[in-house]
C-alpha cells in the first residue's frame, strides 16, 4: 500500500524537532552535528537568529500580494544581487529548478528575439544536475533522471565533464548557450578546471553564445567568494541561484545581464509566489551577512582548517579514503568504499553528510560553523571511518 507520503526518497529513520547552528536535534534530544546543512541549504545554521528575527518582523506585516503589485521586499533583494554581482536584473522564484527554466526559457527567447529562432542547442555536461523539473533533467540527460520520463525536451547535448577538447567541438552555429555548475555539487564535487573556464569565455567571444551558470549549490558564498565563478573572472550572462540564498526558506533566482534579459519583457514569464515578501525579507539578510568581506574572509579561513583536518583524515584511512577536492566549505571526500557505508557509520556517530556521485562524500557544512565544530566533526568523521575498517 503507497504510504501518504509519495515515496520517491529512502529517508533515514530519523526526525528532527529543532536546530541550533550547526547542530540538529531530534525529539528525545539527540545531537547531531550537521555537515550537510540541508544539502547547502542552511547557510548560517539552523534556526539562526537573524534570520528567525528577519521572517518573524515580516511574517507580522504581509506575506503573500503576488507578481500583480510592486513588492518593496523584493526589490530591495534584487537591488543587493545586482550591486554584487555582474547582473543587471533579477527575477525571484521558489526553487532551484524554477531558476533553471527561466534560464532555459531566457536563452531561447534571447535567439528568437535576435532573429535566429533555429538557434536552440544548449551544451552541457556530463555528471550535472539541474534540477527535477523536464527541462532540467533533458539538460543533464543521465539515464538515472530522465529514464521512463520521455519523450524529452529536445535541444540538449552533453559532452564529458571537463573535456575542454570535446566542449570546443560541440560548439557550432546552432549553439545557444553553454551550461554549466562551476563546481558540480550532485556530480560528486568536481571543479570545472582552469583551461575550461577559460575556453567558456573564448568560445562566447568567437561564438556569441550565451554562457548560462549554475550557482544553486556552490554559490552564496559556499566556496569562500560571494560566487564561484568569481575564482575564475569569468561572469555569466545569465546565473541560477537557490539553496544557500535563502537560508533554509525556499528562495531562488535568475540573474542576468540587461542584454540576455532584453526579450523577457511583460508577459513572458511569471509566478505567483516567486518574490513573495516572506522569502525576500529572509534572502536580503542573508544577502546582508553573507556578502560581507570580512564574513566570506571567515569562510576561506575555516574551509582551510577543514581541508588541512580532512587531509590528515584521508591519510590515516587510506583503505576508506581517496582524496580530498573542492573549494571552501563545499568539500567532498573521494571514497574507496561506498559513500552511502561512510552515511549510515555517520549516523551511528551523530553526524549528517551527505552521498554524490563518482563515489564521493558531500561536506556542506554552514558557512558560519565554528572551530570546534569543526574539530569535532573530523573526529566523527574518523571514528565512522573506523567503524568501516572493523
Amino acid at each position: 500500500m503507497i504510504p501518504p507520503v509519495l515515496p520517491t526518497y529512502n529517508r533515514a529513520p530519523i526526525a528532527f524537532e529543532r536546530g541550533e547552528g550547526a547542530w540538529a536535534i531530534t525529539a528525545d534530544g539527540t545531537r547531531y552535528l550537521d555537515l550537510g546543512s540541508g544539502i547547502a541549504v542552511n547557510s548560517l545554521g539552523h534556526a539562526n537568529p537573524d534570520l528567525v528575527a528577519a521572517l518573524t518582523e515580516q511574517a507580522g506585516r504581509i506575506w503573500h500580494v503576488s507578481n500583480l503589485y510592486q513588492i518593496p521586499q523584493q526589490q530591495a533583494l534584487a537591488e543587493r544581487l545586482v550591486a554584487a554581482t555582474f547582473a543587471d536584473t533579477v527575477f525571484v522564484t521558489n526553487s532551484g529548478t524554477e531558476a533553471a527554466e527561466l534560464a532555459i526559457k531566457m536563452v531561447r527567447k534571447y535567439w528568437d528575439h535576435a532573429g535566429e529562432p533555429d538557434r536552440t542547442e544548449i551544451v552541457t555536461f556530463a555528471g550535472a544536475f539541474h534540477g527535477r523539473s523536464t527541462g532540467a533533467i533533458a539538460a543533464a540527460g543521465s539515464e538515472k533522471m530522465t529514464k521512463g520520463y520521455g519523450p524529452l525536451m529536445p535541444g540538449f547535448h552533453q559532452v564529458p565533464w571537463d573535456d575542454a577538447e570535446a566542449l570546443r567541438d560541440a560548439v557550432t552555429s546552432r549553439t545557444a548557450a553553454i551550461m554549466v555548475e562551476p563546481i558540480q555539487g550532485e556530480g560528486g564535487i568536481r571543479p570545472l578546471g582552469d583551461e575550461t573556464m577559460a575556453l567558456l569565455a573564448e568560445l562566447r567571444e568567437t561564438t556569441g553564445c550565451l554562457l548560462v551558470f549554475d550557482e544553486v549549490q556552490c554559490g552564496m558564498g559556499r566556496t569562500g567568494r560571494l560566487f564561484a565563478h568569481e575564482w575564475s573572472g569569468v561572469t555569466p550572462d545569465i546565473m541560477m541561484v537557490a539553496k544557500g540564498i535563502g537560508g533554509g526558506f525556499p528562495l531562488g533566482a535568475v540573474l542576468a545581464t540587461e542584454v540576455a534579459a532584453a526579450p523577457m519583457t511583460a508577459g513572458t514569464h511569471g509566478s505567483t509566489y516567486g518574490g513573495n515578501p516572506l522569502a525576500c525579507a529572509v534572502g536580503c539578510k542573508v544577502m546582508d551577512i553573507i556578502a560581507a568581506p570580512e564574513f566570506l574572509a571567515e569562510v576561506n579561513r575555516k574551509a582551510g582548517l577543514l581541508r588541512q583536518k580532512l587531509e590528515g583524515l584521508v591519510a590515516g584511512h587510506p583503505d576508506v579514503f581517496d582524496s580530498v577536492r573542492g573549494q571552501g566549505l563545499m568539500l567532498g571526500l573521494k571514497c574507496r568504499v561506498s559513500p552511502s557505508e561512510l552515511v549510515e557509520a555517520g549516523y551511528a556517530e551523530r553526524l549528517l553528510t551527505v552521498p554524490a556521485a563518482d563515489d564521493t562524500l558531500r561536506l556542506l557544512p554552514p558557512l558560519n560553523i565554528t572551530d570546534d565544530e569543526i574539530a569535532e566533526a573530523v573526529t566523527r568523521l574518523d571514528r565512522a571511518a573506523a567503524r568501516i575498517e572493523g
